[in-house]
């Protein structure tokens, strides 16, 4: 097995184009120029940050007329360079150059930071996207580049935080003092604001029992999680998987699992190629069992990160009952496993109701590496199912001869697909009479599957309907 550092950069920060910095505004006084809708937004924003808001504005919008907060004071007239003493911050929505530069002006005079809205060439400071989960805030900028791919990073953060994270935060907020006078320095302290940390992105909130600092002078028990990678992008990882890997504290990884994948883990976890591959040097299934032991002993948040789906050709029900034979809480992450990415990626639906009402996900090789002997060749070749062969590009010409000698036809259409997500992706449509032929240009060493049935036809159809006639059965990648 290999430890795998993730990259290091040798600069302790990167050159950043703005400095991220919250203001507390509680019961400080803020000042609006401005009644229009995007005005209203930032009133609003300000007002649930506890500032106290003047707004002057001659004209106010629906919205600002509807905000019912005793933070907010309306002044019914122009504003003047004296509303702005004393401030803390002042935001206006001014069109022309002429007030804007007069706002300005007054801002600095009264030394308070400004921002003209949606005017960046005239602002101290900048508002960004927001994830709340307040106490927890997370501020988003893109430097005013790019504000809608601000909201998309702020979209992909809220999938990542749980909403009771709030609640969490707040426990934090209330225990703090107490944890710092009872618990000593070091491993006490640490135990119990990882264990909170843990729980923070779980499912659960928080209740009394959370406040018991008891268990931080005991030893930390271990656990295992069993994550499915996917086949290779990381955009097909669950929710539920990233925050395993961001609260691991060391992941096992199996060589198929995709660089992007690892790049989500938590920094400071340990990462180890634990591998297995036809054909290559790898761990013995006891070793990493063995390890899995181990580590878990020792109390550590151990995830097991396998390609595809864990519980699909895996070996994960004999990981699970070692682990619970000695003790250890083992939970599974589904993931999508490469038959499904494959009718996803190429728009092909496995069931049809004309044409196959069933589906199998099928070994394609048996401990010794050759088709196993106890697949029932007749169901296989039942034109009503879909067949997906996993781990197959060896065995396939084993597979076909097998359904021809079940007198399945040969022009069944058929799909292979090698490193299926991966940049060196390779996809081939035909049918099964021309597979042999076409899986001979697949690397040795490419996780492969092999798909057939009636079902594929339309499908392919839909797939190859761009490309021109010559192309239309040779490999793609």
């Amino acid at each position: 097995m290999q430890t795998v550092s993730p990259q290091q950069s040798n600069a302790r920060i990167a050159p950043l184009a703005v400095l991220p910095v919250f203001f507390d505004l509680r019961g400080k006084r803020v000042v609006v120029i401005g009644g229009s809708e995007p005005a209203a937004w930032k009133i609003e924003l300000l007002s649930a940050a506890g500032a106290n808001v003047a707004v002057y504005a001659e004209e106010i919008c629906e919205e600002l007329a509807a905000l019912s907060s005793t933070s907010i004071t309306i002044n019914s007239r122009p504003w003047t360079a004296t509303d702005l003493i004393d401030a803390a911050l002042a935001i206006a929505d001014i069109e022309g150059d002429s007030e804007a530069r007069a706002f300005i002006a007054a801002a600095k005079a009264a030394s308070v930071p400004y921002n003209i809205i949606d005017r960046p060439e005239f602002c101290q400071f900048q508002f960004g996207a927001i994830v709340n989960r307040s106490p927890v805030v997370v501020g988003i900028s893109t430097a005013g580049a790019a504000p809608i791919l601000g909201q998309a990073v702020r979209r992909r953060i809220e999938t990542l935080l749980p909403q009771t994270l709030a609640l969490w935060a707040q426990l934090a907020a209330k225990v703090r003092d107490d944890v710092m006078s009872r618990l000593s320095p070091g491993p006490q302290r640490r135990a119990f604001w990882e264990r909170l940390a843990d729980n923070a992105f779980g499912p659960r909130a928080p209740d009394v029992d959370d406040e018991n600092f008891s268990f931080a002078a005991a030893p930390r028990s271990g656990r295992v999680t069993l994550v499915g990678a996917g086949p290779g992008d990381a955009d097909l990882l669950t929710i539920k998987a990233v925050r395993a890997l961001q609260s691991a504290d060391v992941i096992l990884f199996d060589d198929l699992v995709s660089s992007e994948v690892l790049e989500l883990a938590r920094r400071e976890a340990k990462r180890m190629l634990v591998g297995k591959r036809a054909q290559r040097e790898s761990c013995a299934q006891n070793e990493i069992n063995d390890l899995m032991l181990s580590l878990a002993r020792q109390g550590k948040h151990v995830v097991r990160l396998k390609s595809g789906d864990p519980m699909i050709f895996g070996r994960a029900g004999e990981e699970i009952e070692m682990l619970e034979r000695h003790g250890i809480a083992v939970s599974v992450v589904p993931g999508i496993s490469a038959g499904l990415a494959l009718a996803s990626r190429l728009g092909v639906s496995l069931t049809h109701r004309d044409h196959a009402q069933s589906v199998r996900f099928v070994t394609g090789h048996s401990r010794k590496g050759v088709l196993p002997t106890s697949l029932n060749w007749t169901a296989l070749a039942d034109p009503a199912t879909t067949s997906v062969y996993y781990m197959s590009r060896r065995t396939l010409p084993g597979i076909v001869a097998e359904l021809a000698a079940q007198n399945m036809s040969m022009d069944t259409p058929a799909i292979i697909a090698g490193s299926l997500g991966r940049a060196d992706e390779q996809i081939w449509r035909g049918t099964i009479g021309e597979a042999v032929e076409a899986v001979a240009a697949f690397p040795l060493s490419a996780p492969t599957i092999f798909a057939v049935g009636d079902a594929l036809a339309q499908g392919m159809r839909n797939s190859l309907r761009s490309l021109h006639p010559e192309h239309r059965r040779q490999i793609h990648r």
